[in-house]
């Protein structure tokens, strides 16, 4: 277990949330349920919190209440090897609900903040040609989901529809 968490707090959805990231990341599993006791502000045996871990990083999912919701001030970031990766957590992040953002930012149907970042991106912004980094940044300025074919084009200079450097 690590010292370190995220907890999330939702206003009844814990246990779906929990369910529904679990379901889409791989080495992941609900790890315990706790619930409401008697006297407490929710109905006794009501969900209280769900401990998952997705992909070996804990988190905690508290049924809290409608007092607080999501903002993008906080986002979760998957880092991607592949396209593949992106388009899947992508379609899968905002089924039912979920919504495209821009700059590789989407909100999930229970208004969680998500960043879909390729590593690719990540070496590109801190390459030592500043004028490469910044034609892949403005790239990535145009588009919602991430294109790491568009976005290498951006970088070596290519016009859409040229070779694509490998990095």
């Amino acid at each position: 277990m690590n010292g370190i968490g995220t907890c999330l707090w939702f206003d009844g959805q814990a246990e779906e949330a929990a369910a529904f990231y679990v379901a889409i990341f791989k080495n992941s599993r609900i790890l315990q349920t706790t619930y409401y006791l008697q006297e407490m502000h929710r109905p006794k045996g009501s969900v209280l919190t769900v401990s998952f871990m997705l992909d070996g990083q804990e988190f905690l999912a508290l049924n809290g209440g409608p007092e607080f919701t999501f903002s993008p001030a906080i986002s979760l970031v998957i880092y991607c090897e592949t396209q593949a990766e992106i388009d899947e957590y992508w379609e899968k992040l905002t089924a039912d609900g979920g919504k495209e953002v821009e700059c590789g930012w989407l909100t999930d149907k229970f208004g969680v903040s998500w960043q879909i970042v390729p590593r690719a991106m990540l070496k590109m912004l801190v390459d030592p040609d500043t004028a490469a980094a910044q034609r892949a940044f403005a790239a990535m300025l145009k588009m919602k989901k991430l294109d790491i074919a568009l976005l290498e084009q951006a970088f070596a200079g290519a016009q859409a529809g040229g070779a694509s450097p490998a990095l």
